[in-house]
């Protein structure tokens, strides 16, 4: 059955309390999402409605952008104020193996995980692509240029020594969609919390099959050269037609902000967004949100995180890695 993001109203929600210690104040932020079509996207969007409605003294723009590199960059030269990046970025980007122009990349401070993101590899299911080393001499929309999808793209080709095998495209995902339907593309790769719009589109006009990420991932060795890769299922009948599960890898989404954002703003977002009703409103708007909670609210998380947070999380009694408080 097809499954679609699925908004609804909101619940009724208690609006954001001053704290005695947290002053009178207004405050305009940006959140970078990612590209359009993609689940980065579609949070921060929510996100930014629910947090500039119940806490009066935040404004939140959300934008969009090029995905996780470029909202990692987005927060180190200070063009971004919250964004959401993948963990793997983010570790890589923290220890230097991340590049991005006029700036060092050590100012990006975790929020909190939001959920999972599968790669997902779409094909013709009535073609004649069957696993990755079919893909040599087609044509592959791998996402666009800075984001986290297109790298772990060139990661995993790279990595199965496909990369130059394959003719590798830089679309963005509805783009991907729409030239996957029109016949220009051979298949289409995306990194993103499921059910996701634009593969939705697809399956709507074809029938389309998933390649199985996760064997050759497994059999290579790509785990061990990038452990902050694991494996997942996609459960059967997420998408029209999808009769069996999954299998791939995936990396995790993050919340995040730059040093030097209020304490008060991350603070208070934290407690809108991850309180009861918070999290209601983020799963009714999105089912990847299914994974949101205080228990799961620092999974994945390997960079420091901000103090606002930091307050936020010990208030709630979540042990917080040392690792984290660097």
């Amino acid at each position: 059955m097809l499954l679609a993001n699925g908004c609804s109203s909101e619940p009724d929600i208690t609006p954001a309390k001053h704290h005695a210690d947290s002053p009178q104040k207004h405050l305009a932020l940006t959140f970078n999402g990612g590209p359009r079509g993609g689940t980065f996207n579609y949070f921060a969007n929510k996100m930014s409605a629910v947090m500039s409605k119940h806490v009066h003294w935040l404004e939140m723009f959300p934008r969009e952008s090029g995905g996780s590199l470029d909202n990692i960059c987005a927060l180190n030269t200070q063009t971004a104020d919250m964004a959401i990046l993948y963990a793997g970025d983010a570790f890589l980007a923290r220890h230097n193996k991340l590049t991005c122009k006029y700036t060092d990349l050590n100012r990006v401070r975790a929020i909190a995980f939001l959920y999972s993101a599968p790669a997902q590899l779409v094909v013709r299911k009535n073609g004649t692509i069957r696993n990755v080393q079919d893909l040599k001499g087609r044509i592959v929309a791998i996402g666009n240029v800075g984001s986290g999808a297109a790298l772990s793209a060139e990661r995993f080709f790279k990595h199965l020594n496909l990369w130059d095998s394959i003719d590798h495209r830089n679309l963005g995902y509805s783009q991907a969609a729409t030239s996957f339907l029109e016949g220009k593309i051979d298949a289409f790769w995306t990194l993103v919390g499921y059910p996701n719009t634009s593969i939705i589109e697809a399956a709507s006009q074809e029938d389309i099959a998933f390649i199985n990420l996760h064997q050759p991932a497994q059999d290579s060795g790509f785990y061990d050269v990038y452990p902050f890769y694991t494996s997942a299922i996609i459960p059967n009948g997420v998408y029209e037609d999808q009769t069996a599960p999954i299998s791939t890898f995936q990396d995790s989404a993050l919340w995040c902000t730059r040093k030097g954002i209020d304490d008060d703003a991350i603070y208070s977002s934290l407690r809108l967004i991850f309180g009861g009703k918070g999290l209601d409103i983020m799963l009714k708007a999105h089912k990847a949100a299914q994974e949101m909670s205080l228990e799961n609210g620092l999974k994945s998380i390997s960079i420091p995180l901000h103090p606002g947070a930091v307050r936020f999380w010990t208030e709630n009694n979540i042990e917080i890695p040392p690792i984290l408080l660097q």
